[in-house]
């Protein structure tokens, strides 16, 4: 039994539950080929759509002469697969009868010509453990919920599914969608970048899916879109969520049917990429108060991953600080060595607990000022801006913070713990003297003490719900 070398790793994502639920759903479907003479081959695909016909552009191809050069495809839509015939001269046999559209089930055979096709759908839910990894090639965290992520790219980057990532912005999601194209079997094609949101509505067709000489003022000469650019490999599309209304059916039927045509064209042309897409808005919210197709949104979502913001991953700081060290460009001498080669332990105190509104991509900035300004081989606090080294400054060490929290903790035995919970206990401690100590000097305002931390006022307030803090006389508080 021959397996299609090409799609032997591929497998395809329907759908994802949250990290924490650690399971992923997987689906993908096999067509078993029999001809009268020869051995049976065996196809597997995790792609949406499934081609099949005489012409090598096919994703099964059927060289006999009855055979149309595209005669039939499958489609995965939702939890079914539909085999449709595409005109084809002879008719497609869906077991034994011809069929124009019809949907498939297990153990369903596809008869074009003097050729069968047994097809058998492929699900399974796989529980996903957490990677014995602190780096998934340029992803770096030793939390929790990146190495389940990095155990789930790790599955998912083989194949040719469709990936929308979501997160705040700057929490890494175009280093995520470059490490998959670089972990695929497309990493020798091209990678291309758009970003939906800095383009001009009226530009961004013409960007995407290209132009014939004449289609509009100005289109002095045809061009290629970033579709036909990426053939063969990955298009990243980022901000997806700023795509418009009258634009999403276009990109729909893109993904539908692989196929682009050119604005001021009547030819489409047939494209081979793999789509990740990248938002910082809820899209599921985006859907249900009508700004995003809902098709689209379930077309893109084959594989949907949430990438956590750095707050909630302070514990990867330390390896993220080092490997921007190692990379940083600022951080070399002439001869090509590290001029800051280690982090003082109040610089990284302060970088522990800041919030990092602005996430990875904040860090990786921070990091490269401190560069410039550090005078030694050590990153010290003073190296830091202004509002994060004031985190480990003289507020939090005031005595009579606990006049007003008597109940905050004083981690004393901290030697008696392991590394880790004492490392927990310590932030715990911090975090809720902080928050104490910022409440105190802005008259316990909380507004006031959310722009004093550089933090959300939702999330300030949770973390004094967290901690058991409450504002004298005004806990009523929204």
């Amino acid at each position: 039994m021959k397996t299609d070398e090409r799609d032997r790793f591929a497998t395809r994502i329907v759908s994802i539950t949250d990290v924490e639920e650690q399971t992923i759903h997987l689906r993908r479907c096999r067509l078993v080929r029999t001809d009268p003479q020869g051995e049976p081959q065996v196809y597997l695909f995790d792609q949406p759509i499934v081609r099949i016909g005489s012409l090598n552009e096919n994703d099964v191809v059927v060289d006999e002469d009855t055979v149309s050069r595209f005669h039939c495809q499958i489609v995965q839509e939702e939890d079914n697969y539909i085999l449709k015939d595409l005109a084809s001269t002879n008719g497609t046999y869906l077991d034994g009868v011809r069929i124009r559209e019809a949907f498939l089930t297990k153990g369903s055979r596809i008869k074009l010509s003097h050729v069968e096709l047994a097809f058998e759908p492929i699900e399974e839910h796989i529980r996903v453990e957490p990677a014995n990894l602190t780096r998934y090639g340029e992803i770096v965290g030793q939390n929790l919920r990146m190495r389940q992520i990095f155990n789930i790219l790790e599955r998912i980057s083989p194949s040719a599914a469709t990936v929308i990532l979501e997160g705040e912005t700057g929490t890494g999601k175009e280093v995520v969608a470059r490490t998959i194209h670089n972990k695929s079997n497309r990493s020798k094609g091209p990678f291309i970048v758009f970003d939906c949101g800095a383009v001009p509505e009226n530009l961004i067709e013409s960007e995407l899916f290209g132009h014939e000489k004449g289609a509009f003022t100005g289109a002095l000469r045809s061009r290629q879109g970033l579709f036909q650019m990426a053939h063969r490999g990955t298009i990243f599309l980022d901000e997806i969520g700023e795509l418009s209304l009258d634009l999403q059916p276009k990109l729909l039927r893109v993904l539908e049917t692989r196929e682009v045509r050119s604005v001021g064209s009547n030819r489409s042309t047939p494209v081979d990429v793999r789509v990740i897409a990248a938002t910082n808005r809820d899209l599921a919210k985006e859907v249900r108060e009508g700004r995003f197709r809902e098709d689209l949104f379930y077309r893109l979502s084959v594989v949907r991953l949430l990438l956590p913001p750095l707050r909630e991953r302070p514990d990867d700081i330390p390896l993220l600080v080092e490997h921007f060290l190692s990379k940083e460009g600022a951080n070399r001498t002439q001869e090509g060595y590290r001029r800051l080669t280690a982090v003082s332990a109040p610089a990284m105190r302060a970088l522990e607990v800041y919030s990092w509104p602005g996430n990875v991509r904040e860090l990786a900035n921070v990091v490269e000022r401190a560069c410039s300004f550090a005078k030694g081989p050590v990153l010290e606090i003073e190296d830091l801006p202004d509002h994060i080294a004031h985190l480990v400054g003289p507020a939090l060490a005031q005595p009579e913070l606990h006049d007003t929290y008597p109940d905050s903790p004083v981690p004393s035995d901290l030697a008696e713990m392991s590394f880790k919970d004492a490392k927990e206990t310590w932030l715990a401690t911090f975090e809720k003297d902080y928050l104490a100590a910022v409440l105190k000097k802005n008259d316990f305002n909380i507004s006031a003490s959310a722009r004093e931390a550089s933090i959300d006022r939702k999330y300030f307030r949770k973390l004094m719900q967290k901690y058991g803090l409450e504002t004298p006389g005004s806990d009523q508080e929204p």
